[in-house]
């Protein structure tokens, strides 16, 4: 007696973006406005806090490369899910280290990616690139 086994898929097989997978992406979009929000704030007051121009040069590229990384997280890249949280670790450890500054906007952006990777990037992993 042989039995059959059948592969059962605990996960939607359907390519198309769902609506949780788009809100998903759309609340680290947020939290990431949120953290270029503060890094343009230090900007405009640079001069009085004493922080020098170079760190905008790095901070900023890294606020880009973190979109950038939801951009390509939309597209089914995986480029764009080791890229982001690697951008966003950097960016508060940046934070951290030159300014002092304990950003909860960093923080709750990665428990953001961790928890919507698990509901809503996750299922969707075959699709990627």
């Amino acid at each position: 007696m042989e039995k059959e086994y059948q592969e059962y898929s605990y996960f939607d097989e359907d390519p198309k973006k769902g609506w949780g997978f788009i809100l998903a992406l759309a609340s680290l979009l947020l939290f990431t406005f949120m953290g270029i929000g503060l890094d343009f704030d230090e900007y405009l007051q640079h001069e009085g806090l004493n922080i020098p121009k170079g760190y905008f040069y790095l901070i900023f590229s890294v606020d880009i490369l973190m979109i950038l990384g939801i951009v390509l997280m939309f597209f089914y890249r995986k480029i764009g899910i080791v890229l982001f949280p690697v951008m966003l670790l950097l960016h508060f450890f940046m934070h951290n280290y030159y300014l002092s500054t304990f950003l909860y906007s960093d923080v709750t952006n990665l428990f953001l990616f961790t928890g919507f990777g698990m509901l809503a990037i996750i299922p969707k992993w075959k699709f990627f690139k």
